[in-house]
């Protein structure tokens, strides 16, 4: 690959957390420029995009579960990666264009952080559609590198350390050690099916029906992955599921916990499958450097107890998990002749 800089370019460079709720741009300059929903509102069998190219990000997410007839609220990744590929060029031509807005006119080089589990194929589409959108080159890293160096763990010494990537579509665990992953696994269970949990869980035991935002606020609001120390409730609204007629119920902190038990049983067991496959000579190292956890996940009380109590190990939930990820891809971007053994373009995939 070539990774040389011209000495005229006039562009910023710019690296992209492609996630399955939400996409953050980041540059090495400024730090996070831009972290809305990776959502697109359009007009139904067009493709179009509503209100002259703006429903796009936090105006579309606002109307998932309350679009009329004629429009549609698309999330166009699904499980990490692309599952339209029109819409989610749409998508990124957004965020890129607001992204640059006031720069150079040049093109900007790309490095996009993508689930280590997707396929070739899968890895090939992203790149298309983001050159397709507007980037001069891009480049691929697996989500796991780039929170590592996002917030600022040895990747590249002998020392090996752990991070847990706990997104909207997917879950990533690694060791990491020498520039690269002893052990990495990728599951599709996160903040989505967190959400569906709780969906179901109300559903049957209150007899309730509830859409994903309402789902997704009891999560931020009253979700925890532990017993509080004071626990909570929250009055919510939906349809009743014998009357179907809207009705008000209140749900305590205690619900949500037996809720996310499932999904959140499904990521300790990727946890500890990543753990077990490690070689033995990486447990003294975390013994003593412990978990990272980043992501959305993280924001979850309780959870670096939760990790903790069935793992042994101690846990820390980044500062800013939220922006772990776009952090680490715009570290790449200091210096991309250093970090190529990190990255992969369209040439390394043919």
């Amino acid at each position: 690959m070539d990774f040389l800089t011209s000495p005229f370019s006039l562009t910023e460079d710019l690296g992209i957390d492609l996630g399955t709720a939400n996409t953050l741009v980041a540059s090495e300059a400024k730090g996070i420029i831009l972290d809305e929903p990776s959502v697109v509102a359009v007009y139904k069998g067009t493709n179009e995009v509503i209100l002259d190219g703006l429903g796009v990000g936090i105006e579309a997410y606002a109307m998932l579960g309350k679009t009329p007839t004629n429009i549609e609220a698309i999330r166009p990744l699904k499980g990490g990666v692309i599952a339209d590929f029109e819409i989610t060029e749409k998508l990124l031509r957004y965020f890129l264009q607001k992204a640059t807005e006031g720069g150079s006119w040049r093109k900007p080089r790309v490095v996009v952080a993508v689930p280590s589990g997707i396929t070739t194929v899968e890895r090939r589409a992203v790149i298309n559609s983001t050159e397709r959108a507007g980037a001069r080159k891009v480049y691929l890293v697996d989500e796991p590198m780039a929170a590592g160096l996002g917030v600022d763990l040895p990747i590249t010494e002998a020392q090996g350390s752990m991070v847990v990537d706990i997104g909207g579509g997917t879950t990533e665990v690694a060791i990491l050690a020498l520039g690269g992953p002893v052990t990495i696994k990728s599951v599709k269970v996160a903040g989505d099916d967190c959400d569906e949990a709780i969906i179901s869980f109300i559903r049957k035991n209150h007899n309730l029906q509830i859409g994903p935002q309402t789902a997704e606020k009891l999560k931020k609001t009253i979700g925890s992955a532990a017993p509080l120390e004071t626990e909570k409730s929250m009055e919510i609204a939906g349809r009743d599921t014998l009357k179907l007629m809207p009705r008000k119920a209140v749900i305590t902190s205690e619900d949500v916990r037996e809720a996310l038990q499932e999904p959140l049983g499904q990521i300790l067991r990727v946890v500890l499958d990543c753990l077990e496959e490690a070689p033995p000579e990486i447990g003294s190292d975390l013994l003593e450097s412990g978990i990272t956890v980043v992501g959305g996940g993280g924001l979850l009380p309780g959870f670096d107890t939760f990790i903790t109590e069935r793992t042994g190990l101690p846990c820390t939930i980044d500062e800013d998990p939220m922006t772990a990820v776009a952090r680490g891809t715009a570290r790449f971007l200091e210096d991309l002749d250093l970090y190529s053994s990190f990255l992969s373009d369209g040439e390394d995939l043919n």
